[in-house]
């Protein structure tokens, strides 16, 4: 069977050139004009890959891939950016929202019939070792303890690269499953409605993700965003409810790390709604204090994430930490944040 090519293109001559190369190459091709067209025929047919403009009217190729990202069905698809222009800012835009692949134009025929190709291999080898693996994963399951088990499909899941600032999943979007920080470090925000962020979470590696929608079949409670380049660790939500229905140890974990992490938001709400500034970036430098390594006393993080995770304006973050800097409490250069009396700062906080 020919794999289905999606082409998203507003410019008729370029679309009807691209249409004839690909079914000369036997692709079955549908094609849309314009981005909300195409978000819908990506929906309703469920594309192997998809080829997309970037300037389109009414919705650009920015706003078809973070569409397609919020559909279960539409997620996972390769998706390669057809540009005019190769900005170091649109290439960055495209890839943290999760593109695959730029073509700039004008391009040639085995360019993107090689583009297309590289993608579709690629998709399909995932396919195949996540198939695989999911099989090995029922039987052995059957036999062996739950937390060795559930141990052992971490080991052998291949981590995903996220690029700093690249969302890893969007609130309200459907649960895909558990996801557990390898390497890196990951926020969780939620958006006011005037458009300011709250963060709800920093998490680092060995941290999960996503617990509680995994635990109550719901939808993600916040948006998840890399800090910096990080791997993240997808296992898919079949393969968690297999563990929790036949191992009560692996529930009751993270029944547990999920009332825990319940527990630091309680606290976190009781800060912002009756702390001063001082007793608020006290908690917030404590809270991330606590998950530096035990020799190391750095904090990195920008004045904007200190901002959103205390909740108070980028202003008063910085006249806060000047403070804190001239009273001796912490040393500060740049992004980087050294505790020099913790005691003092506990003290400050109770």
């Amino acid at each position: 069977m020919s794999k289905k090519v999606l082409v998203i293109e507003d410019h008729d001559e370029i679309r009807a050139n691209l249409v004839e190369i690909l079914e000369m190459a036997r692709y079955t091709v549908i094609q849309a004009e314009n981005g909300k067209l195409g978000v819908d025929l990506a929906i309703s047919h469920t594309p192997d890959i998809i080829l997309c403009d970037i300037m389109m009217p009414e919705l650009d190729g920015y706003g078809v891939l973070y569409m397609l990202n919020r559909h279960e069905q539409t997620t996972g698809i390769p998706f390669i950016f057809l540009t005019a222009k190769a900005e170091h800012a649109d290439l960055r835009k495209g890839m943290e929202l999760g593109a695959d692949d730029y073509l700039v134009k004008p391009f040639d025929d085995m360019e993107l019939l090689n583009a297309i190709d590289i993608r579709l291999r690629k998709k399909a080898l995932s396919d195949q070792s996540h198939h695989t693996k999911t099989e090995a994963f029922k039987v052995l399951v059957e036999k062996t303890d739950g937390l060795a088990e559930f141990n052992k499909i971490i080991e052998e899941k291949k981590s995903r690269d996220f690029k700093k600032n690249q969302v890893i999943y969007y609130e309200d979007d459907h649960g895909k499953g558990l996801y557990l920080v390898t390497q890196g470090k990951v926020k969780t925000i939620k958006l006011a409605k005037d458009g300011r962020e709250l963060m709800t979470g920093i998490y680092i590696e060995g941290d999960y993700l996503g617990i509680n929608s995994v635990l109550s079949d719901s939808a993600y409670a916040d948006t998840a965003t890399a800090l910096e380049d990080s791997k993240i660790c997808l296992i898919p939500l079949e393969q968690m409810e297999t563990v929790l229905n036949l191992y009560p140890e692996v529930a009751r974990k993270f029944i547990h790390l999920l009332s825990r992490d319940n527990r630091a938001k309680e606290d976190q709400l009781l800060e912002l709604a009756y702390y001063s500034v001082r007793k608020k970036m006290a908690g917030t430098l404590l809270r991330l204090y606590g998950q530096v390594k035990a020799d190391d006393n750095l904090i990195n993080i920008s004045r904007e994430d200190l901002a959103a995770m205390a909740c108070m304006a980028t202003e008063t973050v910085s006249r806060t930490l000047s403070d804190f800097k001239d009273e001796q409490l912490i040393e500060r250069d740049g992004t980087k944040i050294t505790l020099l009396n913790r005691e003092g700062l506990l003290k400050m906080k109770n």
